[in-house]
Order: C-alpha cells, then structure tokens, then sequence
C-alpha cells in the first residue's frame, strides 16, 4: 500500500513519507518521555524502542541514542535511576517508499532549549537532498551512549 493511499489527503509519495516521519518521532516523544531509565536499563529501552518504531509502515531504519549523561541526578541504591527527559534522546528514522526515502531525526537543541524533529534529507530515486546543518552535530550511537558502563 503506497502511503498516498492511507491519507484522506492527495498527497505525493514524498509528503506522506515526511508526514509519517513526523508522526514516528512525535510518538517516541509522547510515549516514552518520564519513564524510568538507569544505566543498566538505557541499552534495553533504546533497542525496545528502535524494534517498536521498526514495525511502522515504510520504516527502513532506526536508531535510537539516550544519553544518560544529560538526565538529572541519579537516585541511590534501588532508586538509582532518573526518567527519560527530552534531553537524552537522539532518534534518528530512515522512511522508504519505492524510490521516494526520507531521513528525520528528533534530537534536543540547547541553542534552542527544545527537542526538534527535523527532515535531514528527503529524495526521489539518486541522492537524498540534506537539509542543511544548523549546528555542530550531536549525539552518539546508542550503543556508545546507552551502555551500563557509559
């Protein structure tokens, strides 16, 4: 099923694609923010996460980084966790459809004080069209940043 199909809109293959990339990175957003994480659990979470947004429509790859680093303080003993804030999150999401693909990340901006979902690139069969950098670039992979030993 092409994603113009599953919208009431008529909408080309690469609006819908960059509307369905917005849709994935706003649901990690909302669905995942204040639940608990420790040093021992972010690995876990980040591949949960990356297998549940994995199973959408026209995904072709995710990736998700949380930085404990950038969390509150961390409780002691059995309450050594913190929630998952905006902050620690770096998601990154690959959309495919037949030629068209789509690149968006959702990553918090210090400069900016807010956790941005941005189109990265957008393509029609060849080279994606990148967005251009505002800023230096963040975050790591996940499996860096999300390891029980930092």
């Amino acid at each position: 099923m092409a994603p113009r199909s599953i919208h009431g809109a008529r909408l080309s293959p690469r609006e819908a694609l960059l509307f369905e990339a917005g849709v994935k990175l706003g649901g990690v957003f909302h669905q995942y923010l204040g639940i608990p994480v420790s040093p021992g659990t972010a690995r876990g979470l980040a591949r949960t996460i990356e297998r549940a947004v994995g199973l959408q429509p026209y995904v072709r790859s995710v990736r998700v980084a949380i930085d404990l680093g950038r969390g509150g303080p961390l409780g002691r003993g059995r309450f050594a966790y913190r929630y998952l804030t905006a902050e620690m999150l770096d998601v990154r999401v690959g959309l495919q459809d037949g030629p068209v693909s789509v690149r968006a990340r959702l990553a918090y901006r210090p400069d900016l004080a807010y956790p941005l979902i941005r189109v990265e690139a957008a393509s029609r069969s060849g080279a994606p069209r990148t967005a251009a950098r505002g800023g230096p670039r963040r975050g790591r992979s996940a499996r860096r940043t999300a390891r029980p030993d930092g």
